[in-house]
């Protein structure tokens, strides 16, 4: 593994922990745990935990769904929605508890679970994009479509550990003889989300190749269609040597051929 992108690694597990902040109120049995991560207002995105026995108990308070309703978009209101919620808690073994978002841990997997909690409240912001464009479904359902569209075979909700001994999920995988693609599909995209697609991708990169003997490729969808995606996003995807596609390219003869042509 080239030094560089070891350096890179590092700098951004001392961020995570650096703006990783605990609090503890006075007579309260929770510990909330302020992460670097953004939240649906651009705040932080905070989640709290309490030991009971054996177990470790992981509550987003509320604030997840609690915000979405701020912004105008009931869950409730929506069949479409509601499964959409269902699948992502699902998917991270999330479970909706007088609605918070809530999940079990234990010693060994705590880092695993407060992983998937944090993703799942940050899938279930997305689901904001259903109210603000009023749209059928999320992006991730317009890249399946777009998959099935090129008749590729595929594998939805790709889970696969790293290094670091987590699980990490990415969106879609395909499979060919001598190459596999993990694809990130981003309605938005950050310094928060982008970073985190790099690191996962890097992760599991190393142990896949070792196990499949197969070049790992890691693609980011984009959704560019009416905002603009910084170049500073794209030039970063360049550099650590993962493909992208912008949505609003993706039929592009180049483009399919980030797909296909990788066999």
């Amino acid at each position: 593994m080239k030094d560089w992108i070891n350096t890179l690694m590092d700098d951004y597990y001392a961020f995570l922990k650096e703006k990783t902040v605990l609090s503890e109120s006075v007579g309260s049995e929770w510990v909330e745990i302020s992460t670097p991560f953004t939240g649906l207002f651009n705040d932080t995105l905070d989640i709290f935990v309490k030991k009971h026995g054996n177990k470790i108990i992981f509550s987003d308070d509320g604030n997840t769904l609690r915000n979405l309703e701020l912004s105008g978009m009931e869950i409730s209101r929506s069949p479409k929605r509601k499964e959409l919620l269902e699948r992502i808690l699902i998917n991270y073994g999330v479970k909706l508890i007088n609605d918070e978002l809530v999940t079990e841990a234990n010693e060994k997997d705590f880092p695993q679970k407060k992983l998937n909690l944090l993703s799942a409240i940050s899938e279930t912001n997305d689901l904001y994009f259903l109210a603000r464009h009023t749209v059928a479904s999320v992006f991730r359902e317009d890249v399946k479509s777009y998959l099935d569209e090129q008749e590729l075979i595929y594998t939805p909700h790709f889970i696969s550990k790293g290094s670091t001994g987590l699980e990490f999920t990415f969106d879609f995988q395909i499979a060919y003889k001598h190459t596999e693609i993990v694809i990130k599909s981003f309605n938005s995209i950050n310094k928060m989300n982008l970073p985190h697609f790099l690191f996962t991708w890097d992760d599991i990169k190393k142990v896949r190749e070792r196990q499949t003997e197969k070049k790992v490729v890691g693609l980011a969808v984009i959704n560019d269609i009416d905002r603009t995606v910084n170049e500073e996003y794209i030039d970063a995807l360049n550099n650590y040597g993962a493909e992208h596609i912008l949505w609003s390219q993706r039929h592009k003869p180049e483009n399919i051929r980030r797909l296909k042509e990788v066999a």
